[in-house]
């Protein structure tokens, strides 16, 4: 993990800025999705990526090595292995 040396306060409302030099590097938009990990007392975002990492299908995703894959793909990657 690497330090950006930024901090930023939580409001009344729970809120945090994500400052724009890291929405930029992480490709972030307006009303982009963030999902919300949390591990080991830590709390990690990441952009929302609901499809499979290789052809986009959104059907029948399963988590392989923290990223999402359909099940087709899963298959092809087991008969290579």
């Amino acid at each position: 993990m690497k330090s950006t040396g930024m901090v930023r306060k939580v409001d009344e409302l729970g809120r945090i800025v994500l400052p724009i030099e890291i929405r930029k590097t992480m490709d972030i938009k307006v009303k982009d999705a963030i999902e919300i990990f949390t591990d080991d007392g830590r709390i990690i975002l990441q952009k929302y990526h609901p499809a499979c990492v290789f052809c986009n299908n959104a059907d029948n995703i399963v988590f392989f090595n923290g990223k999402r894959i359909c099940t087709d793909c899963l298959a092809q990657i087991k008969e290579q292995l």
